[in-house]
C-alpha cells in the first residue's frame, strides 16, 4: 500500500545485527503467489525446451525491452520511508558476521540470468540473483520479469535461472522456475513501488545425454564451465530471436514437439521467394531470423552483401547517412528497418543445384541477384564519405519432429539446490536512504546518444549512495536511485548488494533495478531505480522463502 511520509521518517542506523527485525504486521497479507511450473514434469519440459536444439533458445534470447527507460528524477521532499525497524537477512554462509574487507570486487557468484518467453513468443533475458532461504531456493528480480505487463497474462512463459550463464554455458545448471511471489499492488495496479518479485525455483538439472534426432550425442552430461565462478552470463549474441521459441504443441508428448534449426541463406530464400534478405520480412510461417551487427572490421568484403563460404550466413551492411533513426533499434531484432539511404536490397535465387549445402566453389552457391542494380559486385558509387553499419543473418526454419524416434532425447541429471551450489545474498530492509550499494547486473545496448556501451554479455558493477526518487510513467512515487551508467534491458533485475564483502562475494540484497533513466538530459543514462526495500517487501520474501521446492529428477 501507498504511504506518503516526509523523508525525516527514515529510520536511521546502520545494518546493526544478524537478527531479523519484526516487519510491520500488515505486510505478510500483501504479497501474492502464482504458479510458474507446478509440477515434475512441465518442470522437466521447461528445462527441456532451454537445453534442446543445443540450447538455441538460450543462446539467442535477446535482453527484455518492457518498461526499461523510465523518466525517474530526484526526490528532495517526501520519498520512501521506513514503515518499521531496520532489518536484515544474514547471506548463506555469512549467519556469522564477517568483518572480512578486500580492495579488489570480485563478482558474485549468486548472479545469473532469468530466462522466459515474452509476450511476443521470443526468448528474453534479465538479471536476477540468489537470495538466502529456508531451502535455499530463492530468486529475486524485477517484477515485471516474472508478470507479463504486457498481454496481461499471470506470468511469463518457460521462466529458469541460470546463474554464470556464459556463451551457452550453464556451469551450476538450470532453475526452473516453481512458484512466483510478488506484492499484492504490483500484482493488481502494476505499482512500480512494488516492482520486485522472489521466485522459488527447483533443484538445478545438467543434461546428461542429448540426441538432436540424427544419433548425434552432443553433450554427454558435460559443461565446460561446470563450477567455475569466472564467467558471468557471457552473451555475444544481441539479434533478437524471432524463432518464437514456444513450443505450441504442450501436451502431445515429449515425442511430438516444436523444433528450431538452422537452415542455409538458400533455403530460406527458397521459402521466402522474392523477399528482399536485408529487409524486415515479414517471413513465410515457420522462418525466421538472427541478426547481429558487427564491426566493420569482421566484415570481409567491399560489396553491400556476400554470402559466407559455408552458405549458413548472409552478410550485410546499411549506409548510415547523419544521425541514423534507428540507432541500436534493430542491430539484431531480426526485423532490420535499415536507414533511410540504405545500400539496394538483395534477393538469393537458388540454383538448380540440388544440394542444400553449397561447396565452396563459386558454381555452388547461391546466385544472389540484386532487386535494385543490375551488378551484385560493388556497391554503388556515391559522392563524399560514406559509413556503414554491418550485421551477420542467420536463418532458422519451425518444424515438427516426433515419434519413431526421431524426436529429440534430452537426459537430465540433478545437481543440487541453488543456494547449496552459488550461496544466496542476505535481505536487508528499512535502512535509510543515503547508504552506498554495489549494482550487479548484465547491462546491455546504447545510451540514447547511440554508443554502444555495454554488451549484456558478461557481468557488471557500479557503485553508489543511493537517494530518494520518483518514476510517475511506472506509478512509482517513492523509489530510490543510484548513479550508474549501466544502460539496456539487460541491467533489469539487477542485484543492489549493502555492505558487500568482496572476499566472501556476500552482502545484503536491498533494491532491484527495475528502470534506468537519463535524468540530467544529456543523452547518456546516469541513473538506475529500484523501489524502497520496506516491512511490506520482506513480508513478500518472507511468504517465498519458507517453501519447498524438491527436484524434478
Amino acid at each position: 500500500m501507498k504511504r506518503t511520509l516526509a523523508l525525516g521518517g527514515v529510520a536511521a542506523g546502520l545494518l546493526a545485527s544478524a537478527v531479523v527485525a519484526s516487519p510491520a504486521a500488515h505486510a505478510g497479507s500483501d504479497h501474492r503467489a502464482a504458479t510458474l511450473a507446478g509440477t515434475n514434469l512441465a518442470a522437466k519440459e521447461v528445462a527441456a525446451f532451454w537445453y534442446g536444439e543445443n540450447k538455441a533458445n538460450l543462446i539467442n534470447a535477446t535482453p527484455y525491452g518492457v518498461e526499461t527507460k523510465v523518466v525517474a528524477k530526484h526526490v528532495s521532499k517526501g520519498g520512501p520511508s521506513a514503515d518499521s525497524k531496520p532489518g536484515v537477512v544474514p547471506a548463506i554462509g555469512d549467519e556469522k558476521k564477517s568483518t572480512a574487507k578486500s580492495k579488489n570486487v570480485n563478482l558474485p557468484k549468486t548472479t545469473g540470468k532469468v530466462f522466459f518467453i515474452g509476450a511476443d513468443h521470443r526468448p528474453h533475458w534479465c538479471t536476477a540473483t540468489s537470495v538466502q532461504s529456508s531451502y535455499h531456493n530463492l530468486v529475486a528480480t524485477a517484477g515485471h520479469c516474472v508478470y507479463d505487463t504486457e498481454s496481461n497474462r499471470a506470468t511469463l512463459d518457460r521462466w529458469v535461472f541460470v546463474p554464470g550463464y556464459y556463451q551457452g554455458k550453464t556451469p551450476w545448471g538450470i532453475y526452473v522456475g516453481k512458484t512466483a511471489y510478488t506484492h499484492y499492488d504490483y500484482d493488481v495496479y502494476e505499482d512500480g513501488d512494488r516492482d520486485y518479485a522472489f521466485v522459488t525455483v527447483y533443484n538445478g538439472v545438467l543434461p546428461t545425454v542429448v540426441d538432436d534426432g540424427y544419433g548425434r550425442d552432443d553433450h554427454h552430461g558435460r559443461d565446460d564451465h561446470h563450477g567455475r565462478d569466472d564467467h558471468h552470463g557471457r552473451d555475444d549474441h544481441h539479434g533478437r530471436d524471432d524463432r518464437y521459441g514456444r513450443d505450441d504443441h504442450r501436451g502431445r508428448g515429449h515425442d511430438d514437439r516444436t523444433l528450431v534449426r538452422q537452415i542455409s541463406v538458400r533455403e530460406f530464400q527458397a521459402k521466402n521467394r522474392g523477399k528482399d534478405l536485408t529487409g524486415n520480412g515479414p517471413w513465410a510461417s515457420g522462418t525466421s531470423v538472427v541478426t547481429k551487427e558487427i564491426t566493420g572490421r569482421e566484415y570481409d568484403s567491399r560489396r553491400d552483401w556476400y554470402v559466407s563460404r559455408d552458405g549458413e550466413t548472409l552478410y550485410f551492411r546499411k549506409e548510415v547517412r547523419g544521425r541514423d533513426d534507428h540507432h541500436g533499434g534493430d542491430h539484431g531484432h531480426g526485423d532490420h528497418r535499415g536507414p533511410r539511404d540504405a545500400a539496394p536490397s538483395i534477393v538469393v535465387t537458388p540454383t538448380s543445384t540440388p544440394s542444400a549445402t553449397p561447396s565452396a566453389s563459386p558454381s555452388a552457391t547461391p546466385t544472389v541477384t540484386p532487386s535494385a542494380t543490375p551488378s551484385a559486385t560493388p556497391s554503388p558509387t556515391w559522392p563524399g564519405r560514406r559509413e556503414y553499419r554491418y550485421f551477420k543473418r542467420t536463418f532458422y526454419v519451425k518444424s515438427l519432429r516426433g515419434g519413431h524416434g526421431h524426436g529429440p532425447i534430452i537426459a537430465l541429471k540433478d545437481v543440487g539446490r541453488l543456494g547449496d551450489n552459488v550461496g544466496g545474498q542476505g535481505l536487508a530492509y528499512n535502512q535509510k536512504i543515503g547508504s552506498s550499494v554495489f549494482v550487479f547486473g548484465y547491462p546491455s545496448g546504447y545510451h540514447p546518444d547511440g554508443n554502444n556501451a555495454f554488451s549484456g554479455a558478461t557481468l557488471k558493477w557500479s557503485y553508489g549512495k543511493t537517494f530518494a526518487a520518483s518514476a510517475a510513467a511506472v506509478k512509482g512515487e517513492e523509489l530510490v536511485g543510484v548513479k550508474s551508467s549501466f544502460t539496456g534491458e539487460g541491467a533489469i533485475g539487477s542485484s543492489w548488494l549493502l555492505q558487500y564483502k568482496s572476499a566472501r562475494r556476500l552482502g545484503y540484497l536491498n533494491g532491484v533495478t527495475i528502470g534506468l533513466a537519463d535524468t540530467d538530459k544529456n543523452d547518456r543514462i546516469d541513473t538506475s531505480v529500484s523501489p524502497y526495500f520496506d516491512g511490506e517487501t520482506y513480508g513478500v520474501y518472507k511468504a517465498a522463502a519458507g517453501n519447498w521446492s524438491g527436484k524434478i529428477v
